[in-house]
């Protein structure tokens, strides 16, 4: 006869209770990366899933209810270390389901094997995943019981891993949770305390979720209903009052009338771009034909669409291309993605500036450089060798060099992933009188493949338009090539992996938005202050109170 006791009976009940949390946060972290771009959106029209022009929307209910399973699967931990190693394995989903398709530009351009490739893109989000595990496993130890003060304190470690992934290691921040929000209830935000503040809101939020779920469980809603309550009453009051402020907003249409733009879009297969007998001619013809046919105010051409060093190319090829815009009878400006430089002075990845009236081109080096596409960190050249992508030690540009002056309007370049630093695209907004009126960005993402990585970086762009409440222009080999206007709203867009001209209007913006301010004069010290603070009054609390 066989007895089958209680504590049994537990025991094995106990073991799928354990998988189903660690399978929870899997699911959970995936989710969280879904939220950045729902990839099954993109194509699907004008529904609830997709933008207009096709691209993966970013879902923020989805972000914030992703963040609260997390919550609650930390909340049920019996240590720290478990916190810690749940947090890691919903990281590492999210980070991998994020920018899973590096993959593409390592294997299939870069020719590294497909084991190695897998291998190094689980190790990026793995590594990086455990500044969140180590923000877990502190706020287990810092959180005795469910509290008020225990969304707070999440809220404040999760940012903190967040500003640390940006800054770190040249910073790596590409898929933070904040631009989950360049849509919804919280895009009030942005404006005032960037993307970065606007994760805060967003994991404070997600915590106070969580903690209600976890109190009615316990059975202590009536117990904490009021507080709560109130909290909700402070909170629709103080949304409203951003909402009313942003009504009346500090940046401003400027004077001038705007600008016809034509945005180019190539469309050079990544495998044929720096091929000279296939992807260069191509280009070369394309875009010479484009800038010359062009009747914009404004035409921008994407990243290295010239892929030759000036001293490459053919004869009389850039003097064919710029006469459109520097001739005496030339109305028109332009702005192109060329590398310059020598084996001598270094190379830069540079954005030239033709315009009528200015003897020598304007020129932008780009400051923000990619890790092991632009610059090769110390001890990983024997990594980068096994690729066969053109790789190389770059210059960097200057911090906050000045924009380009056409038609009234004042115009900042920024290069491929430098808009995922707002921060740095701060230090062109010191002085109001001189802050760019329209940002421009020119990107090549064909590394990447047909990938969520053009949707992405279309909510990056997005992001940035919130911030400084400026229009962004998008000009891109295979996509997203859009006008961003200065709400985020993209006005048009070319359908991506087409090589077409995309024609439309921009009209910049003047005067500082709260957050440009601040930001060009602290950086984001005073966020990563006020999240320390918090945890300082949560320890606090532990020593002195108990809870």
């Amino acid at each position: 006869m066989t007895i089958t006791t209680a504590s049994s009976v537990q025991t094995s009940a106990a073991g799928p209770r354990r998988w189903a949390g660690w399978l929870l946060v899997l699911v959970a972290g995936g989710l969280q990366a879904f939220s950045l771009a729902w990839p099954w959106a993109r194509g699907q029209g004008s529904g609830w899933l997709s933008l207009e022009g096709g691209y993966g929307r970013p879902l923020w209910w989805l972000q914030i209810l992703s963040l609260a399973m997390l919550v609650q699967v930390l909340l049920a931990a019996r240590t720290a270390a478990q916190a810690a190693g749940k947090a890691w394995v919903f990281a590492t989903a999210w980070l991998t389901g994020t920018f899973w398709w590096l993959f593409i530009s390592m294997h299939t351009y870069g020719g590294l094997a497909a084991p190695l490739a897998v291998a190094a893109v689980l190790a990026l989000a793995a590594f990086l995943g455990s500044y969140y595990a180590m923000a877990s496993w502190v706020f287990k130890r810092l959180i005795q019981k469910p509290s008020a003060l225990a969304a707070m304190v999440f809220a404040a470690l999760w940012t903190l891993a967040e500003l640390a992934r940006g800054w770190l290691w040249t910073g790596f921040p590409w898929g933070a949770g904040g631009y989950a929000h360049v849509e919804g209830p919280l895009t009030v935000l942005p404006r005032w305390i960037g993307v970065y503040g606007t994760g805060l809101a967003a994991a404070w939020i997600a915590a106070w979720l969580a903690l209600l779920v976890w109190r009615r469980q316990a059975r202590q809603t009536v117990l904490h209903l009021r507080p709560a309550l109130g909290c909700v009453l402070a909170l629709a009051l103080l949304w409203g009052g951003l909402w009313w402020a942003r009504s009346d907003s500090l940046s401003a249409a400027s004077q001038q009338p705007g600008l016809s733009v034509e945005l180019l879009q190539g469309n050079i297969p990544q495998d044929e771009k720096f091929e000279l007998g296939s992807g260069v001619p191509v280009a070369l013809r394309w875009y010479a034909q484009r800038l010359h046919d062009a009747k914009a105010q404004l035409v921008v051409a994407p990243e290295t669409a010239v892929p030759l060093l000036p001293q490459q190319l053919p004869e009389g090829y850039l003097d064919f291309v710029r006469a459109p815009f520097v001739g005496q009878d030339a109305k028109q400006a332009a702005l192109i993605g060329i590398p310059l430089g020598s084996w001598e002075q270094g190379f830069t990845n540079t954005v030239e500036g033709w315009q009528p009236g200015r003897s020598s081109p304007y020129r932008y080096d780009k400051h923000h450089l990619v890790p092991f596409g632009e610059f090769i960190p110390p001890l990983f050249r024997w990594f980068t060798e096994l690729m066969n992508i053109p790789l190389g030690d770059f210059n960097r540009g200057a911090l906050g060099q000045p924009s380009m002056n056409w038609a009234g309007e004042r115009l900042s370049p920024n290069i491929c992933y430098e808009d995922l630093f707002g921060e740095e695209l701060a230090a062109h907004f010191g002085n109001a009188a001189t802050a760019p009126t329209v940002l421009v960005n020119l990107s090549n993402i064909g590394w990447f493949g047909d990938s969520p990585a053009i949707d992405q970086h279309l909510a990056i762009s997005r992001m940035r338009a919130l911030e400084f409440e400026r229009p962004m222009l998008r000009a891109t080999n295979t996509g997203a090539t859009v006008v961003i206007d200065h709400t985020a709203a993209v006005v048009k867009a070319l359908a991506p992996f087409t090589r077409a001209v995309l024609q439309g209007r921009v009209q910049g913006r003047e005067g500082l938005t709260p957050y440009a301010r601040w930001v060009h004069a602290l950086g984001l010290v005073p966020l990563t202050l006020l999240c320390l603070a918090i945890c300082l009054l949560a320890w606090w609390r532990v020593r002195r109170v108990g809870i």
